[in-house]
């Protein structure tokens, strides 16, 4: 009886440390993976869609996106880490913003998990975000993701092939806006 508790044990301590979510069999997309095809709604704010380079409307994949990066947040607004992230991600966007030769080269996206429209919306107002966020109230992001933790960011490069790469994934704070900047930059080789 023993040997069976401590073989269950290992097993259950052995499948929590791996990157693969038993129920769904979803591995959370690592550097060097391609990301999945998701699909989001072209936003309704014209200056949104102006940002990530987008017409009409329908929906869009992150290929879509005119940048050579993409830098995906995965949130949420009920998310105390995501609420303490929120200016550090909003002093990431001033600094690209600022620079010339990178406004146009990288965007970042917020996918609020599990969050309703209304949700979002209440974090884009209260924390000032001016970057395109999206509600992902079916948690359907969230599951294709491998349904990480937040805030969890994705740095994604575009294939030739329209396929998105990840050279960049990593749960909880950026730290210093200007030192990631430079990491992924050095990632993507640009």
């Amino acid at each position: 009886m023993k040997n069976k508790v401590i073989i269950s044990l290992t097993i259950f301590l052995s499948l929590s440390f791996l990157k693969v979510n038993v129920h769904a069999g979803v591995v959370t997309p690592a550097k060097g993976d391609l990301f999945p095809a998701i699909s989001l709604t072209v936003p309704e704010k014209e200056g949104a869609r102006e940002y990530l380079g987008l017409t009409g409307k329908g929906s869009f994949s992150i290929s879509q996106i005119k940048a050579d990066l993409v830098i995906l947040e995965i949130f949420s607004m009920y998310c105390p880490y995501c609420q303490k992230e929120a200016p550090i991600v909003n002093d990431l966007y001033r600094i690209i913003s600022e620079k010339p030769g990178l406004k146009n080269r990288v965007k970042i996206i917020g996918i609020g998990a599990g969050n309703t429209p209304f949700e979002v919306d209440v974090f884009r107002d209260k924390y000032d975000i001016r970057f395109p966020l999206f509600s992902d109230e079916s948690f359907s992001v969230h599951k294709a993701v491998g349904e990480v933790r937040t805030p969890y960011f994705f740095v994604l490069r575009t294939n030739a092939d329209g396929s998105d790469r990840v050279i960049y994934s990593k749960v909880g704070t950026i730290q210093d806006p200007n030192l990631f900047l430079d990491l992924i930059m050095k990632e993507a080789g640009l």
